[in-house]
């Protein structure tokens, strides 16, 4: 089985005055998307994933962060949202797409944000497992028998999407990897990392989120 090798890959990295900073901040990254797209998403990448081809039209936004969020007692390192907001008021939402837009010159379907001090002492292969993670969760919308759902413009419909494997590790041990659905998720386990062996010490918003 062929290793990608991390060796002399350039990742981005935070501002160095925002990570020493004591304020709570969030900066926007366009470099950082520039990257995602040159070496996860786009063809011939040195990482590029097929499973992110439906993201070559999408408009992604990447915000760095200094803000400390906790949830279920675990520190947030990383986040995943769709970009138009979903929730409030009417002014409550004009004034976050106003933020947005300031950001990013208008609202992208997704919006990733990252801990900025996390990201900044992470090992190379955490921090690609980190920000492929987030990537996994912004995908196209399915229809009922798996057709890739459009705008009226013909855009791709973008939702955020949920883990392919979520099981107790009690059943699986009870009653197999074929019963609990987790087969697939096992045998690439078996099989080892095809990039590197990595650690995302800490936790996704997106996915305590639809925990709660």
């Amino acid at each position: 089985m062929a290793v990608v090798q991390l060796r002399g890959l350039s990742r981005p990295m935070p501002p160095a005055e925002m990570v020493e900073s004591l304020e709570g901040r969030f900066e926007p990254a366009p470099y950082v998307t520039a990257w995602l797209r040159e070496v996860l998403i786009d063809e011939g990448g040195v990482l590029t994933n097929d499973e992110h081809e439906n993201l070559r039209q999408a408009e992604i936004g990447v915000l760095w962060t200094t803000v400390l969020n906790r949830r279920h007692e675990r520190r947030i390192i990383g986040q995943a949202e769709l970009g138009d907001p979903q929730q409030g008021s009417k002014w409550s939402r004009a004034r976050a797409v106003q933020q947005i837009e300031d950001w990013f010159g208008d609202v992208p379907d997704f919006i990733i944000t990252l801990d900025a001090r996390y990201c900044a002492v992470c090992d190379d292969a955490s921090f690609c497992a980190l920000v492929e993670h987030e990537l996994c969760h912004c995908a196209q919308e399915r229809g009922e028998f798996g057709e890739p759902k459009f705008t009226r413009d013909g855009l791709p419909r973008f939702t955020l999407r949920g883990h392919d494997v979520e099981e107790f590790v009690t059943i699986v041990a009870r009653y197999g990897t074929e019963a609990a659905g987790v087969t697939a998720l096992v045998e690439a386990a078996n099989r080892g990392p095809t990039v590197a062996p990595a650690r995302i010490a800490s936790a996704c918003g997106t996915c305590l989120r639809r925990s709660a």
